[in-house]
């Protein structure tokens, strides 16, 4: 959609909020003059008693919560989501109450809460879009905790989906914060996604070498206890290049296990064309002088 439809569309609702808010400043102000006339030692004491009941009540359902989640079947991918929701929803209603104990009427609490909400609404947009997402990404899981995925240039094992970002930890044990709305709009690869994974390796080596030699010592190599029997090693010569004859190598593991069975065939293979006098390559570059 072009930019000058974007500004279109948005300037009628700049102008309508910037309205709701001029027509709302006096009223605003009475609400914010009635909570205060309000206070007296009294109600601040029983207020301070109340807030600390409220902060222990609260520590209290998030941990009931916490431990009802684990010992749950439900799945962790929503464990994070819903004690932050819940955490939300209390810390309102322990607002309230205060509110309430103070002698605060509690409409005009609410009447400064939406004046300010609408305005807050504006400046955390890409906020409020990380949740959406999230809600998304929960709805639809597209991967859940402990899938191993690739999204936005980054891979890594999920760890956590929260509220606004999704956490992920790399092979290298770094842990990488996605926004939710750039994980829901961009291409998700999920390696775990399914119980078995295949592993797929080229080796470039010399034309010297007998192609037979090769694939019988790839296949030595892909010997692996880890390696799904049920499914054939392929094993066979897939490419011709200017100094090296490339083969792939291909089997089958569990998807926990694939990166172990990955470096371990790798290396393997290595043991197996050195046992076997087969020279792997690199790139030659000839250089010819005129004498």
């Amino acid at each position: 959609m072009p930019k000058n439809i974007f500004l279109s569309a948005a300037s009628p609702l700049a102008s309508q909020v910037a309205e709701e808010l001029t027509e709302n400043a006096a009223t605003t102000k009475s609400a914010v003059e009635k909570i205060f006339d309000h206070f007296s030692l009294p109600k601040l004491v029983s207020a301070a008693i109340l807030l600390v009941i409220c902060i222990l009540c609260i520590k209290i359902i998030l941990r009931a919560t916490e431990k009802m989640l684990k010992s749950s079947k439900l799945d962790k991918s929503f464990h994070t989501f819903i004690v932050s929701s819940i955490k939300i929803v209390l810390v309102f209603l322990a607002v309230m109450l205060l509110a309430g104990t103070l002698g605060v009427d509690t409409s005009s609490l609410l009447a400064i809460l939406s004046v300010a909400g609408l305005a807050v609404s504006l400046s955390i947009q890409d906020s409020l879009s990380n949740l959406a997402s999230a809600v998304v990404l929960l709805t639809t899981r597209p991967f859940k905790v402990g899938d191993f995925i690739e999204v936005g240039g980054k891979s890594g094992t999920v760890r956590q989906i929260g509220v606004f970002y999704t956490q992920i930890a790399t092979l290298d044990n770094q842990l990488v914060y996605l926004p939710n709305s750039h994980v829901a709009s961009a291409e998700i690869t999920n390696a775990t996604g399914n119980a078995t994974r295949r592993i797929e390796l080229t080796f470039d080596v010399s034309y010297d070498a007998k192609p037979e030699a090769v694939t019988e010592a790839l296949i030595r190599a892909a010997q692996h206890p880890k390696r799904l029997e049920s499914e054939p090693i392929f094993a066979r010569l897939s490419g011709y290049g200017e100094s090296a004859v490339r083969y792939t190598l291909r089997l089958w593991t569990a998807s926990a296990d694939y990166w172990d069975v990955y470096y371990d065939v790798l290396e393997a293979a290595g043991k197996e064309f050195g046992r076997s006098n087969i020279e792997m390559t690199y790139p030659h570059i000839n250089v010819h002088m005129d004498s």
